[in-house]
C-alpha cells in the first residue's frame, strides 16, 4: 500500500514547480524580500546594490523549472513579474556551490553549469558584485532552507544531485 501511495505522490521537484507555478506573487514577495533584504541589506544601505535601481535580474533554477526576477526598488531587493534585462540560469546545486563560495562564477559559466542572456553587462556586474561581497547561505532562513532543500534532494535522488556538483 505504501509502494503504490509513493507512485502517485509527485516528487518534491514536481512539488515545488507547481507550488511556484501557482502560488501568487504576494505570496511569494512575503516569504523571499524579507529574508533576501535581511542577507543584503547592510550592503545595499551602502548602495552596493544600487546597479540593480530600476534594473530586473532574473534567476532560474533549471532543475526545479522556476525562476525569481529582482529589482532594487526604495533600496528594497523586490521580486517582479516582469522579465528579467538578463537571466542567469542553473541547478539549485550549481547556485549553492556558487553561494557558498566552493567554486567561482567564472568557472561555472566556462563549464556551462551557468548559463548567462540577454543584457551582459548588467549580469556580469551582479556576478562581480556578488563575488564582492562577504556573506554566508547560514546568514538567513531562506539559505538555510536552501541548504536543507539541498540535502534532501541529494538524499532522495543521489544521481541527480551528484551529477549537477
Amino acid at each position: 500500500m505504501f509502494i503504490a501511495l509513493s507512485r502517485r505522490l509527485p516528487t518534491p521537484v514536481r512539488m515545488i514547480h507547481h507550488l511556484d507555478r501557482w502560488a501568487p506573487l504576494r505570496l511569494k514577495r512575503q516569504l523571499l524580500e524579507p529574508q533576501l533584504n535581511q542577507l543584503f541589506g547592510e550592503y545595499i544601505a551602502a548602495g552596493e546594490f544600487d546597479l540593480l535601481e530600476g534594473r530586473f535580474i532574473s534567476l532560474k533554477l533549471r532543475d526545479l523549472d522556476i525562476s525569481i526576477t529582482l529589482t532594487l526598488s526604495d533600496d528594497r531587493l523586490q521580486l517582479s513579474q516582469r522579465p528579467g534585462e538578463v537571466q542567469i540560469s542553473g541547478d539549485l546545486p550549481t547556485f549553492l556551490q556558487l553561494a557558498r563560495q566552493e567554486a567561482d562564477a567564472d568557472g561555472l559559466f566556462f563549464q556551462r553549469k551557468l548559463l548567462l542572456e540577454g543584457d551582459t553587462e548588467l549580469g556580469l556586474g551582479v556576478r562581480n558584485l556578488l563575488d564582492s561581497l562577504e556573506w554566508s547561505m547560514q546568514d538567513s532562513r531562506l539559505g538555510s532552507l536552501a541548504l536543507r532543500l539541498e540535502a534532501f534532494l541529494r538524499q532522495r535522488f543521489p544521481s541527480t544531485a551528484s551529477s549537477a556538483s
